[in-house]
């Protein structure tokens, strides 16, 4: 089986054994543009090559006959929007969840337009990232463009109608557009009202399960496959991160740290956060996550690495160690809780549970006697304290996690996996797969091909490596500069709408 994630920064493909052993994986990057204040697009084109490539050259890598693959699964990035034309031609580029152009159509969803019921009905939070608000914008600005769209698609949508020439949604996907009513399973007409969108411009929604067959031969051989191997539409990366993880059965919670990170659960009903606070997105009708992500994980780390690091970069270079893992031990020098420094790492604005465009990044608390160390340190904790934010919601409303299962690239760090646990003040159990996205595709494959009866049943296919328990003395220290952690967001709230309005007005009008 192969499993295919369309990431946020690359794709990867990955071949799978029926026991969910990685036989085969390619990846490939992509860059994100940037060509005003706000923008954050991917070329759809460079998005469709990297899909096609990883896909022929994981088959390759496995070294198995292109004929034993029993089906291709994707999953996919959510929030993503592109007008293409009624040849399939994109007329915009790929606008990702980060692209925040949309910030004043959100506002005006939010005040005017009685933007918390069109929530309720929908399960996806007002912010920039979701389409309902994308396409606002491309109306009101982009309106020469909006006109000229035959289809308005995700970046999955537009893979998958370009290698079968048919327009299908999954239900996950679809639930995050802020355009689909969960109730219903469809459309959502007051949602394509204040969109300005058909229901005939949307592709047509479809179980997970979906299948695809029949590929064009010329498809086929640069794929390196049959033409009657079945495409699973498969999910969201959020939603088969769950059952990737085995974090399906009520109870468990997921926590995912990327490049932005996520806290989800999976339910069997709708739970829909009467504080706006979480998203609910379908998986089938009797299925569903809820939870919410952060901007700011590994993205934080990373700007660490590369505004504070340079010393590091060296030390790495001469021990031939990873520059990550010299950060980390950097940071390890360093009590629990930095010694009272903590960081906001809002440094792309917000999203659950706050929702906020215009929070931004801060380090609190500094003194002379914080080193470089601690300002690591601080960072890594305060990826943690949002993610227990959104943890808090969530267990508001579906009640106390007992489980904690983690992944992503920052479950490679023994020391963040402990601050998680600390934080959480739960125990975190870290799955063999570290891909567990793309387990998460193959696994529905399997379930789509009749496979398995249930997710649970293919739940030990993800395994555990480590376990970390919460050190109590961590967590009670934890617990106080959590208390203050968000009084202090609490308190900035107009402060950080006047330095956005500011950082906005220098990207519109330059420095004098």
């Amino acid at each position: 089986m192969i499993g295919v994630d369309i990431g946020t920064t690359s794709t990867k493909s990955i071949v799978f054994d029926l026991e969910g052993k990685i036989v085969g994986r390619y990846l490939v990057d992509y860059p994100l543009y940037t060509p005003e204040p706000g923008a954050a697009e991917h070329n759809p084109d460079e998005v469709f090559d990297a899909v096609t490539k990883t896909i022929a050259q994981s088959i390759h890598k496995a070294g198995i006959d292109p004929r034993h693959i029993r089906c291709v699964s994707f999953s996919s990035a959510m929030h993503t929007l592109i007008g293409v034309d009624d040849h399939g031609q994109p007329l915009t580029g790929c606008l990702s969840f980060a692209d925040t152009r949309s910030f004043a159509q959100t506002r005006h969803i939010r005040e005017h337009l009685n933007g918390h019921a069109l929530y309720l009905r929908t399960g996806t939070p007002l912010h920039p990232m979701a389409p309902l608000s994308k396409l606002r914008w491309l109306r009101n600005e982009r309106g020469d463009i909006f006109n000229r769209v035959y289809k308005f698609v995700s970046i999955k949508e537009y893979v998958l109608a370009r290698l079968f020439n048919q327009y299908v949604v999954d239900y996950s996907i679809a639930s995050a557009t802020g355009l689909f009513n969960w109730q219903q399973f469809a459309w959502d007409q007051e949602a394509l009202r204040v969109a300005g969108v058909k229901e005939a411009q949307l592709s047509t929604p479809r179980p997970p399960t979906h299948m695809l067959t029949g590929l064009d031969r010329a498809w086929a051989d640069t794929l390196n496959l049959p033409v009657n191997v079945p495409f699973v539409i498969g999910s969201s990366d959020g939603v088969l991160s769950n059952i990737g993880l085995g974090a399906v059965r009520p109870g468990v919670m997921a926590a995912t740290i990327g490049t932005s990170g996520a806290v989800r659960r999976m339910v069997h009903h709708p739970m829909i956060d009467p504080e706006g606070r979480l998203f609910c997105y379908a998986l089938t009708e009797d299925r569903w996550v809820i939870g919410g992500p952060v901007n700011n994980g590994g993205l934080a780390f990373r700007w660490v690495r590369d505004e504070l690091g340079e010393a590091e970069v060296a030390t790495a270079k001469r021990l031939g160690k990873d520059l990550y893992e010299v950060l980390t031990e950097v940071a390890e020098r360093v009590p629990p809780g930095s010694e009272g420094l903590i960081f906001l790492p809002f440094l792309t604005g917000e999203r659950a549970p706050y929702w906020n465009a215009n929070a931004r990044g801060m380090f609190f608390g500094l003194s002379l006697n914080h080193r470089k160390e601690h300002m690591i340190r601080s960072v890594l904790e305060g990826v943690i304290y949002s993610m227990y934010s959104v943890a808090l919601a969530l267990e508001s409303l579906a009640g106390e996690a007992k489980e904690i299962r983690a992944s992503g690239g920052f479950s490679r760090s023994p020391l963040w996996r402990q601050i998680l646990a600390d934080v959480f003040g739960n125990e975190v159990t870290i799955p063999v797969h570290y891909e567990s996205t793309c387990l998460g595709a193959a696994i529905l494959g399997m379930w789509a091909l009749g496979e398995i009866d249930s997710f649970e049943e293919a739940q030990d296919l993800a395994g555990a490596v480590n376990r970390h328990r919460p050190i109590v003395e961590n967590v009670n220290t934890y617990r106080k500069l959590m208390a203050i952690y968000r009084r202090v967001y609490d308190h900035l709230l107009d402060e950080f709408e006047a330095i956005a309005e500011f950082q906005r007005s220098v990207g519109r009008h330059g420095t004098n």
